[in-house]
């Protein structure tokens, strides 16, 4: 067999790097985390958020924070554009009339969004917001913005005819999950049930109710504070041409040691699917050997 000379080895690998043939790596996808004012400790939720899909080594994660209540909005002005997601972790002051506008253009033309948790209870009087998160609570929503919402003999019901406040939980606890499309590429390959660790189940939720795809749900334990009914947790919305991932679980803890509900290896698998769904479309992610299972929860304390 003829040994090949160094000289020519190099000159060879050179060729493939020019004609493009040799192998590349995927560089990670860009996300956004906008955070900075919020009922829930945000301090906490945006890091950690940002340590789930920095560790995952799929994204590349910016955070973009706000001014603190009542500061000056006109200096919030993140340029959305050049995200493949956003990643919602916001509750508070309306953002400038600037942002709001660049913020619509981003997911009109298709971008990428995630609605995590508390993002549902944000911006109650715009429109077009309520349309993007399709479900939304507390903020003095009513039925005046639109219909609750849940599961009924199996199927999804927009509750028109019951009057009262949009947003409740119970108490804090462990709960399963409950598969309802398993065919969709965030789902597809999970457990039809697992439990989830101790968290709010958010209920009596109002809005649009334009929910495109329903992924998870649970029951609201009425013994607790819930609804008695069974929620939506975990669903895209029907809004044009973006893929809009809503993530309702993920209450965070007083600090990131003690943070069970986004150190939760299914809340983990979600956000990075959901995001990876929301910036391409596809998921590539196999499902983790860790994923808890039906009888006991499964956390990653490190968020990797």
């Amino acid at each position: 067999m003829k040994r090949l000379s160094s000289l020519t080895i190099i000159c060879t690998l050179a060729a493939l790097l020019l004609s493009g043939c040799a192998p590349k790596t995927a560089a990670p996808l860009k996300a956004l985390v906008v955070s900075g004012q919020n009922n829930h400790n945000w301090p906490v939720s945006h890091q950690a958020l940002k340590l789930i899909l920095d560790n995952s080594g799929l994204f590349s994660t910016d955070i973009a924070l706000t001014p603190g209540a009542g500061g000056d909005m006109g200096t919030f002005t993140p340029d959305f554009s050049v995200y493949d997601v956003v990643v919602l972790d916001y509750n508070g002051d309306n953002w400038s009339e600037e942002t709001n506008a660049a913020f619509l253009e981003y997911v009109q033309n298709g971008g990428g969004i995630v609605i995590y948790h508390a993002a549902d209870n944000a911006f109650t009087e715009w429109e077009e917001f309520n349309k993007i998160i399709a479900l939304g609570g507390w903020g003095g929503r009513t039925e005046k913005d639109g219909p609750y919402c849940y599961l009924k003999d199996g199927q999804l019901y927009k509750d028109f005819e019951t009057p009262g406040p949009g947003g409740n939980h119970g108490q804090q606890r462990e709960y399963p999950m409950h598969c309802r499309n398993a065919e969709h590429p965030v789902t597809k390959g999970l457990p039809d049930g697992w439990l989830h660790a101790q968290d709010e189940l958010y209920d009596c939720l109002r809005g649009p109710a334009n929910i495109k795809d329903l992924l998870y749900t649970g029951t609201s334990d009425a013994t607790t504070g819930g609804s008695g009914r069974e929620e939506p947790l975990v669903f895209t919305v029907d809004y044009g041409k973006a893929r809009i991932f809503h993530l309702a679980i993920g209450h965070a803890g007083e600090n990131l040691e003690n943070n069970p509900a986004m150190q939760c290896v299914g809340f983990q698998t979600l956000l990075l699917r959901g995001a990876e769904w929301a910036a391409t479309g596809n998921v590539t992610q196999e499902v983790p050997e860790d994923f808890p299972g039906s009888g006991a929860t499964s956390l990653r304390p490190e968020y990797r």
